[in-house]
């Protein structure tokens, strides 16, 4: 008896494989489009690994082929005839609308399909000019998303393509790019659930967030069960499909047993933690009179996230952390910098343009951009390192031992030479002094409040009677 059963199962076996062997070896599905299946036909001896990669695809599965998705209109910018057919290269999100139009609208809204709009940012500044065209070309661009610009013959100006910039501009009007995160030609949700998949843009010193996720708990824990993540679940719910750890994707936009997925990937964020001074996110959109999700509403979405693996005090108590050293940023450090600044620049102390010539606009950058993305990034997803050594204390060293330091040096300039700048600089030293006296600052000026030494001599002395041998 157990004889037949081992027969029966590898005669199954044998059937499951030789027919998984078949349908992996069939040109084509039976009812793909005769346009589509022309494509394969030349494709799939040029480029197999292309082909083979759409055969993987959801989008085999349903018989949509090449033509369904590069078929282009008469009069597109891009498009060009190409074997008896009107194409275009490239799939923009517009394209992908034909089916996808909840996914179109909601990543139409989103902050990530404004990306490609830099030109004349600080950071566009840096890559165009101070480092020079193509090395925006091949760095700022390919996160941010170019241009893109189709040349008299019909070709694609290799300035501006390829490229899957998120927030790529595309020669139909639309924005993005969807393959950005669902990579072409599989498409595999899979792939974007993945913290490497953001990893491509989001990382480095300016913001490190890949780095900040392998960091904390919730990296730490995905990378030792990723066998547990049941990525290619078609729902892919939190709390239901998989409890191991959350990703990017999981706290950012994808479904809850209460939520549906999103793909604006700021829908649940409460704090834009990227300028010089955090505000809350929906706080520019109120100043323009714009109507947008309030950030009360987008932090009870991510709350809703929190709470299938925390209970309401850890996730409360955790919100109290997170604002608290927000507003530290803010009040101690950038909000006092960020008008020091404003004031050397407007009293023509420095040049009154933003083209890095001057030292103390470097330095200003490096303080917001890089070493306070990194401690408020740090501090919002669980990661003490970067909150602390390379966040905070890189922030203190940087405004104690270098901004304000410059900005006496060029006080001391303006002085010499007398006049109007002996005037203005003045001012800029009285605005020292008013944010010196801050209590937050006193510690440096050493005009703390005597019990306030008292209090720390004495948290010295008992920590050396601790661990001081």
């Amino acid at each position: 008896m157990k004889r037949t059963f081992t027969v029966v199962v590898l005669a199954g076996v044998l059937i499951f494989a030789f027919a998984a062997m078949v349908n992996a070896t069939r040109s084509v599905p039976t009812s793909l489009s005769k346009e589509s299946a022309s494509c394969v036909g030349c494709h799939e001896a040029e480029m197999p690994g292309l082909v083979k990669e759409w055969r993987y695809s959801s989008h085999y599965a349903a018989d949509v082929g090449c033509y369904e998705c590069h078929a282009a209109k008469p009069g597109d910018p891009d498009g060009f005839e190409h074997e008896g057919y009107n194409i275009a290269i490239i799939v923009s999100p517009k394209d992908c609308s034909k089916c996808h139009v909840n996914e179109y609208n909601e990543f139409e809204k989103s902050h990530h399909a404004d990306a490609g709009k830099i030109l004349g940012s600080l950071d566009n500044v840096l890559g165009e000019v101070v480092e020079g065209p193509w090395a925006a070309v091949s760095g700022c661009k390919q996160c941010h998303g170019s241009v893109v610009k189709v040349n008299k013959d019909g070709s694609l100006d290799p300035a501006t393509w390829p490229n899957t910039g998120m927030g790529r501009l595309n020669p139909d009007g639309s924005k993005g790019s969807c393959a950005a995160c669902h990579s072409r030609h599989s498409f595999d949700a899979s792939l974007a659930r993945q913290p490497e998949n953001c990893g491509k843009c989001h990382l480095g010193p300016d913001h490190p967030q890949k780095e900040i996720y392998e960091e904390s708990k919730h990296g730490i824990a995905y990378y030792a069960n990723i066998d547990r993540m049941n990525l290619n679940s078609a729902s892919w719910i939190v709390g239901i499909d998989y409890s191991a750890a959350p990703t990017c994707a999981t706290c950012h936009m994808s479904a809850t047993s209460d939520l549906p997925i999103t793909h604006d990937i700021g829908d649940r964020i409460s704090w834009t933690l990227r300028p010089p001074i955090s505000q809350k996110v929906d706080a520019k959109a109120k100043k323009m009179g714009k109507q947008v999700k309030p950030w009360e509403e987008r932090r009870a979405d991510m709350q809703n996230v929190c709470s299938n693996c925390h209970t309401s005090s850890y996730v409360n108590n955790f919100y109290v952390q997170y604002d608290n050293a927000i507003e530290l940023y803010n009040e101690k450090f950038a909000k006092p910098a960020t008008k020091i600044f404003k004031k050397v620049r407007s009293s023509g102390l420095i040049t009154n343009d933003i083209n890095f010539d001057d030292e103390l606009e470097w330095t200003y950058f490096y303080l917001w951009h890089h070493e306070g993305r990194r401690a408020r990034m740090g501090v919002a997803m669980f990661a003490p390192d970067y909150t602390q050594w390379h966040g905070f204390f890189e922030i203190a060293e940087n405004f104690y031992q270098k901004f304000l330091p410059q900005v006496e040096e060029i006080i001391d300039h303006a002085k010499a030479e007398g006049g109007d700048k002996a005037k203005a600089a003045k001012e800029v030293e009285k605005l020292i002094a008013e944010v010196l006296d801050m209590d937050s600052h006193k510690w440096f000026t050493g005009n703390e409040p005597p019990e306030i030494k008292k209090a720390r001599q004495k948290a010295l002395e008992e920590f050396k009677k601790r661990y001081v041998q």
